[in-house]
């Protein structure tokens, strides 16, 4: 990867790859076989799943045919549910649907407010870490509010928060307090949530027509130099395989701050404050 580490070494002390591959939306079956089977021929050793996604069965069976060593793959799910008993429960039910023993990466997929149990959801995490069911814990659309909560209560602050972020939604603050706290950015949507959008931005194709790069590329290539971890999906081979091609060129500054200034501060997908 030109200029950036491959992987980037987490407060627990797992590596994870910076560049992966995710699965939402992706029916279970062959869809889902077949479209993991693909990102892993064509090199992505990070794959991202959930409980909620209802495909884990799926992903499992496509990594045991893959050829590719259990422990050369950081897979990552997340669990919908939460309080002590019931994240446990759901931790144990991936682990038998991915049929694996053990996680790299398991997160609480939602802060869910108004339910209140996410500092105890969290520390359920940080046992089964300890346990060794998992290399490393984190959670997923947290605002700074709830990571503050999360730290404070625990004494340990998330590994990981994986959030919609793309060049509409860069979410400054948030990375900020997450450099601040040692806790890793990790995109999901980093394409942008609607069709067009930013491969019509001016700013975008100009930079792409510049590198000889698509506008997909140029968009994931500014996630990765804005320094997060990216999971971008497709279920179609060429995109899988095009999505891949963003790791042997670099964005200019100039580059970066032009799509920078495309941020809206508007989000696309769901508000952690609402969704419950």
């Amino acid at each position: 990867m030109s200029e950036l580490s491959t992987t980037i070494t987490l407060s627990g002390g797992a590596e994870i790859p910076r560049y992966g591959y995710g699965t939402f939306r992706i029916e279970d079956g062959t869809d889902v076989r077949s479209a993991v089977a693909t990102a892993l021929e064509t090199g992505y050793r990070l794959v991202d799943t959930a409980v909620g996604y209802q495909n884990e069965a799926g992903v499992g069976r496509a990594i045991a045919e893959s050829g590719v060593a259990r422990g050369d793959i950081f897979l990552t799910s997340k669990t919908w549910d939460h309080g002590y008993d019931e994240v446990r429960r759901n931790l144990e039910e991936s682990l038998e649907r991915l049929g694996t023993d053990y996680l790299d990466l398991y997160l609480l997929h939602w802060p869910r407010p108004q339910v209140d149990r996410y500092v105890e959801s969290w520390r359920a995490l940080l046992d089964a870490r300890a346990e060794g069911l998992l290399r490393s814990a984190g959670v997923s659309n947290f605002t700074v509010e709830h990571l503050a909560r999360c730290e404070s209560e625990t004494g340990t602050a998330p590994e990981i928060n994986q959030v919609e972020l793309h060049p509409y939604f860069s979410q400054p603050e948030l990375r900020a307090w997450h450099d601040e706290h040692g806790v890793v950015t990790e995109s999901w949507g980093p394409l942008g949530l609607r069709a067009g959008g930013l491969f019509d931005e001016p700013a975008v194709k100009a930079v792409a027509e510049t590198h000889g790069r698509t506008p997909a590329q140029v968009v994931l290539r500014w996630n990765l130099q804005r320094g997060n971890v990216v999971i971008p999906k497709s279920v179609t081979p060429d995109r899988i395989r095009e999505n891949w091609q963003v790791l042997d060129f670099a964005l200019t500054e100039k580059d970066l701050a032009e799509i920078d200034a495309l941020d809206t501060g508007a989000r696309q997908g769901g508000d952690p404050l609402e969704v419950n």
